[in-house]
């Protein structure tokens, strides 16, 4: 290729880069529909960056790497922000971050700089201006000259103030602009989702086709605050926090942004308790990947790390490049959305029998690993969800979280598409027909000898949530089915070594291995074997109340219903299963096989802290600063209480941290239930008293 025709060939690709990337803000900023998930966009945006640094020549005066993301759009009045609001650069590893770092010294002429940590939260940009401390007018972020006013959809929000109350130190300036962030919680978000599944559902009933179903907390979020119906943005439930300061008038002098962020929550506006001010740029890295680990236990969606310059002085020495300040920069997660194409729907059976149909995808990286097959939970779900074989779909991998298809973009859904129909029969050798009964979600195969079946309970016994088998995954319980050499979970304690180098994969090292791993799981505490049996309905937390009560398998086995459901954590519907279980002539057989093997029935590990909780039920709802959710469950747990997902009047406490369930909250004030922060917890599991 001649260097004519490559530059030619670059200058087009410019042209489309530009092209596509105004196409994806109209549908994000303008539609909230977009066809693209963020990391891809950042990747164009990536793209023509480079091009226009090698090729000075081909930048143009409105191209998007120069200008704010966001259009200005006629939805609502247009307002003119009087201090601009920019966008930020992304840093999307440490070596891009280190290089802002450096940049940053360079700038300051190498003088000693700290910073502000905030949670990068994944909502919608507005700026709220107060006069005279009144609540007058909110924008949205727009081109960052010009936005739209939300004023009445704004006004909705809970935790924004109306009026401004200042004090002594801090007297309410006479015109104060405050930057922010509307979010919609995730609590606020599946609410959503369920209503118009519900609504889809009504429809389809009715013989119409389907609403859009939003897809995540961002879109629904900004779909809400522009709503032309305030009321409707009130029954939505957004959020607000709070992080910087625009137009200010008759206010007082600050050095430092963050005094910025104790003078906002003086006067009563919502800032996240995460910021943090660090001294150094290791501080930074060690603040970013604390929140790349932690970002689930929030009850909210972030996307990244805002890093700041903390002294005002120093940035304005920093100043702004034409969209973005030098001062400041967003550390990008690795993303957790990701669109790609689904090439087709499939159907697994569980080892109850349970047909879940799943989504065959085009691979794809996304949440830390790449993805060629996600969940569609259900044929109910499939049709609210109404994907497609061909459909380009929203993936979604949030940390260990199996994998599952949001919901399709419609805009790009093949003309002749036809919805997908849930097969009649189950996909195993046998045929049989699935069969959904009326009053429930899921659609099974009721064959008993059904070899997916049978498969699936050996694999589920095997899982490190069961009987921790280390070695038995799933191509070695499939091997072993097909060879004949296990028809049950009891057979694995009988399979011989010889039997093992019969199949293909294993030598002598590899067999002896696995049969001493299988050896070992004879003496797995109690409730990891009432887990594994897989008796419907019975989880890991039932399990451990009824080992707790009960003592021995036997004794389970022998109990009556009654006695069953009186014990805490379990009830009628798990007390039939279990019961029901153990009536089974084939699941006796079973109990035999591995009273045969050695297996244990009656061992139940003790804890050694003191037992302050014992028979206390202690819920945990929003963000604690020295637990993460396990955490405080566990340590609930070790010191002999349960930690349900739910309020309830025998609910000792209920523990209170940053950003709590509202719905927990109104049911522990409805019912009485003592609340605690996080100091008053720790006084709990010492003394099992409320402080």
């Amino acid at each position: 290729m001649s260097a004519e025709s490559k530059r030619s060939s670059i200058e087009r690709r410019a042209t489309e880069l530009r092209d596509l990337i105004r196409h994806h803000n109209d549908r994000y900023y303008a539609e909230d529909t977009p066809e693209i998930s963020d990391a891809e966009y950042d990747a164009l945006v990536k793209e023509l960056a480079r091009i226009e640094a090698e090729h000075p020549e081909l930048v143009t005066l409105d191209s998007p790497t120069a200008t704010v993301g966001g259009g200005s759009f006629t939805t609502f009045a247009p307002v003119i922000h009087a201090v601009p609001m920019t966008s930020l650069d992304n840093a999307m590893d440490s070596d891009e971050l280190h290089a802002w770092g450096e940049r940053v010294a360079k700038g300051l002429g190498g003088a000693e700089c700290s910073y502000v940590c905030e949670l990068k939260i994944d909502g919608l940009a507005i700026s709220i201006r107060y006069e005279k401390g009144v609540l007058v007018q909110a924008a949205t972020r727009g081109d960052g000259k010009v936005g739209e006013d939300v004023t009445a959809n704004v006004a909705t929000i809970a935790t924004l103030p109306k009026t401004l109350k200042g004090t002594a130190k801090h007297p309410v300036p006479e015109v104060l602009e405050v930057r922010g962030e509307v979010y919609m919680s995730i609590e606020a978000f599946q609410r959503l989702r369920a209503d118009k599944e519900s609504e889809n559902a009504r429809r389809a009933a009715e013989g119409r086709g389907p609403l859009s179903v939003p897809v995540n907390p961002r879109n629904a979020g900004a779909g809400s605050l522009r709503q032309k119906d305030p009321r409707i943005t009130a029954d939505r439930d957004l959020s607000l926090w709070c992080y910087q300061l625009g137009e200010v008038r008759g206010g007082p002098d600050f050095s430092h942004h963050h005094d910025t962020l104790e003078f906002l929550k003086s006067l009563g506006f919502p800032v996240n308790p995460e910021i943090r001010a660090v001294g150094t740029l290791t501080d930074v890295y060690a603040f970013c990947d604390t929140w790349r680990e932690r970002r689930h236990e929030l009850p909210y969606d972030i996307d990244g790390v805002v890093v700041k310059v903390d002294d005002l002085r120093q940035r304005e020495t920093l100043g702004f490049t034409s969209r973005a300040p030098r001062w400041a920069i967003a550390f990008k997660f690795p993303p957790e959305e990701r669109n790609t194409v689904l090439k087709d729907i499939q159907v697994s059976i569980g080892r109850t029998g349970r047909a879940t149909p799943f989504a065959v995808l085009q691979p794809v990286f996304v949440g830390g690993s790449t993805v060629s097959m996600a969940t569609l939970h259900n044929r109910d779900q499939v049709a609210l969800k109404d994907v497609r074989p061909g459909d380009t779909v929203v993936v979604r991998k949030a940390g260990d979280v199996i994998p599952e298809v949001v919901g399709p973009v419609l805009s790009l859904r093949p003309k002749k598409s036809e919805p997908w129909e849930f097969p009649e029969t189950c996909p195993c050798p046998l045929k049989s027909t699935l069969v959904k009964p009326d009053d429930q979600a899921d659609t099974r195969c009721v064959e008993p000898s059904c070899p997916f079946q049978r498969d699936q309970r050996i694999i589920h016994f095997a899982s490190r949530g069961g009987m921790d088998i280390e070695g038995l995954g799933e191509r070695t319980v499939f091997a072993l089915s097909d060879a004949g050499c296990v028809s049950d979970v009891g057979d694995l304690y009988f399979v011989t070594i010889d039997q093992l180098l019969q199949l293909e994969g294993f030598a002598d090292i590899s067999a002896r291995n696995l049969i001493d791993s299988i050896a070992s799981s004879r003496t797995r505490p109690l409730p990891k074997l009432l887990t594994a049996l897989g008796i419907k309905h019975l989880g890991p937390a039932a399990s451990e109340s009824l080992a707790t009560e009960f003592a021995t398998l036997d004794v389970i086995a022998s109990a009556s219903n009654e006695k069953l459901a009186s014990v805490e954590g379990v009830g009628d519907v798990i007390a039939q299963s279990v019961s029901s279980w153990f009536m089974k002539a084939e699941n006796k057989a079973i109990i035999e096989k591995l009273r045969a093997a050695g297996v244990d029935f009656g061992r139940v590990e003790r804890s050694s802290e003191p037992q302050t909780l014992a028979g206390k039920a202690v819920v945990v709802t929003g963000t604690l600063a020295n637990y993460s959710r396990d955490g405080a469950e566990a340590a609930i747990k070790a010191r002999g209480g349960k930690s349900p997902g739910s309020v309830s009047a025998k609910t000792f406490a209920v523990v209170v941290g940053s950003e709590p369930g509202a719905s927990k909250v109104t049911k522990a004030e409805q019912l009485g239930v003592p609340m605690l922060d996080e100091k008053g917890f720790e006084h709990m599991l010492a003394t099992g008293t409320l402080p």
